[in-house]
């Protein structure tokens, strides 16, 4: 009995397990910078950036690029890190430093839910490849399959060869890509594509099974919280760097391999003084790191207090732009091979989105020696960069539903939440595998998280600098990492008035470059661009619908319950006792401070201090 109190006060032995019982934490720093490096490093990393590179200027593109990795990527990146570690909150329960906000926490909630529908269907694809790699002949290398056109002589399949090398250099490939074979595959074999979104059809069994497949995995890293999810980056996070590194290797000894590259890198000067270029870079840099979806509040709501949530952010978002610049090199240097087998210039072959990863890139690998080996390789990095991204959606999606609900018995209602939010985005994400599914995950894509984030992430960051008072959020980060806080000028400039001014302008420019969505040939009917907007607007309006529905809970003049609802809660603030009484925050009253202060890491000598009082 004396052993086992001793144990439980023991501040050397309590150290080293969870700070947090109650929510949990990270089991080391190397799990959560993964996680986050998992979360960013996503498929637009692999298919996006290459592509925005060559069309704006190649190499001077990465001057803007650059720009707004300092001044709108970084500042956000490090802002919504710092605010969810200093809370231990997601993404809703977080704005009690603001109630009538909430609906921001609320949106990034939708947003999330969003985008996990329609990017499990890109894992889904990627196992479907992945399975049909696994023979001793690629099934899109050839023009004689059930699934080939052969309408007439100018629509039929083709693939190079000494007697149509002529016809290859008269081709503009990607307005016509019906030609190639693997485009073929994908679109008729594959997702048996319909004419367009008003023509569902049925739904693909072989599709619904690899959806039920990533859904299952997604379910089984997630099924014991935080621990295990912290195992599977390691696998999510470093894999694909070792792809990357063995398709380099492999493309540089392929002819067009320079050709690609110099296409890739060469700058054009005068493209910057274009205004979409720019705009371009800023877009492109907000999207790649994911703020404003909630998932990097909820990685961060994980951290110790103390962790130095400054030095991750800058590690992370510092390397997803280098991991971006990376993947530039193995796409164009593919691409360049392409472009060479093809008798046509790389400026024919590029592109981006679904249409280079499932088209045009395993055309460039069926060409290759061994080409099943190089296939498996590509696909199998393409499902660990989705589902490392698929991860954090799904779990910042849980983390909501539990932080506003569960007190008690947290990791058994976190079982049964996570299998209700598996189960009902997955039954959701079947129309994406009718024959139309394909124009359904493009709608969403398009307006899912485009001018709602944008929105979102504007509204966040001037709550907080404007409202809540940025030096005061500031004081907080201060309070977290000593010594080791940032400059405040900088970061008082920046979060009241340059990244609000970014983001305006991002939106803006979205908004004037808006175009009618077209995939391929096809052009979405008015009713679909309305449902886009729809979507888009569900998540921006849950701000003002939260607020008013706070503001009628509460009772006298409209004034006054306003002023209440802008005031922080008192309960805001560091979720244990022991930080609560560093930062000078309103303890818990109700809390059983022998049950959380052992916890604390008694790393600094007012730690140690205020562990040493309480607990005696």
């Amino acid at each position: 009995m004396v052993d086992s109190q001793r144990n439980a006060l023991d501040p050397v032995i309590v150290c080293q397990r969870d700070e947090n019982i109650e929510r949990g934490n990270w089991s080391n720093k190397l799990e959560f910078i993964l996680s986050c490096f998992s979360y960013a490093v996503g498929l637009g990393t692999i298919w996006r950036f290459p592509y925005l590179c060559y069309r704006n200027g190649g190499g001077a593109f990465l001057i803007p690029y650059a720009i707004m990795y300092v001044f709108a990527g970084l500042p956000l990146f490090f802002f919504e890190l710092s605010f969810g570690q200093y809370a231990s909150e997601g993404p809703v329960s977080i704005w009690k430093v603001a109630p009538i906000f909430q609906g921001i926490g609320y949106a990034m909630f939708l947003i999330s839910f969003f985008i996990g529908i329609y990017y499990n269907m890109v894992v889904a694809w990627s196992f479907r490849y992945l399975f049909a790699s696994m023979a001793a002949v690629l099934p899109w290398t050839s023009c004689d399959n059930v699934w080939n056109t052969k309408i007439d002589s100018d629509r039929n399949c083709h693939i190079k060869s000494e007697t149509n090398a002529s016809f290859w250099n008269q081709l503009e490939l990607m307005k016509n890509a019906s030609r190639l074979p693997a485009d073929e595959y994908f679109h008729h074999r594959v997702l048996h594509i319909s004419t367009g979104i008003h023509d569902l059809g049925p739904i693909n069994w072989e599709l619904a099974l690899c959806l039920l497949l990533a859904w299952a995995c997604v379910f089984m890293v997630l099924l014991r919280g935080i621990k295990t999810f912290g195992k599977a980056v390691y696998f999510t996070a470093l894999f694909p760097y070792l792809i990357l590194t063995i398709l380099l290797i492999r493309s540089a000894t392929l002819p067009g391999f320079m050709d690609g590259i110099m296409f890739y890198l060469t700058p054009q000067w005068d493209k910057l003084t274009e205004a979409s270029v720019w705009g371009d870079a800023a877009m492109q840099i907000f999207f790649s790191l994911s703020p404003c979806w909630g998932g990097l509040i909820t990685l961060a709501s994980y951290n110790r207090f103390h962790n130095n949530c400054f030095r991750d952010a800058i590690i992370v978002a510092t390397g997803n732009v280098l991991t971006a610049f990376f993947a530039g090199f193995v796409i164009f240097g593919i691409i360049g091979f392409m472009a060479f087998e093809l008798g046509t210039t790389v400026d024919k072959v590029a592109t981006q989105g679904t249409g280079l990863a499932f088209a045009v890139y395993p055309e460039a690998v069926a060409r290759l020696p061994i080409a099943p080996l190089w296939s498996i390789l590509f696909f199998v990095m393409l499902l660990t960069l989705g589902l490392g991204t698929q991860f954090t959606v799904l779990e910042t999606v849980v983390t909501t539903i539990v932080d506003l609900f569960s007190r008690n018995s947290r990791f058994y209602f976190d079982r049964w939440v996570l299998l209700a939010c598996a189960t009902i985005m997955f039954l959701l994400g079947l129309v994406m595998c009718t024959d139309g599914g394909m124009y359904v995950l493009q709608l969403i894509d398009t307006y899912a998280a485009t001018f709602s984030a944008l929105i979102i992430g504007m509204t966040e960051v001037c709550v907080i600098a404007w409202h809540y008072g940025v030096d005061r959020f500031l004081d907080d980060i201060r309070n977290m990492l000593g010594h080791d806080a940032p400059p405040r000028w900088y970061w008082r400039f920046v979060w009241k008035f340059f990244t609000p001014i970014i983001i305006v302008a991002i939106l803006i420019f979205t908004l004037v470059d808006f175009k009618t969505l077209t995939y391929g040939d096809y052009t979405y009917p008015m009713e679909a661009t309305i449902l886009g907007f729809f979507i888009a607007l569900s998540s921006v309006s849950m701000v003002p619908i939260v607020a008013t529905y706070k503001i009628l809970q509460l009772d006298g003049p409209i004034g006054e319950r306003v002023r209440i609802l802008l005031q922080p809660t008192s309960d805001w603030g560091p979720a244990l006792q022991v930080h609560r009484i560093e930062c000078g925050a309103p303890t818990h009253t109700d809390s059983q401070v022998p049950l959380t202060l052992p916890n604390c890491k008694c790393t600094s000598p007012l730690q140690n201090f205020n562990c040493h009082l309480l607990l005696s």
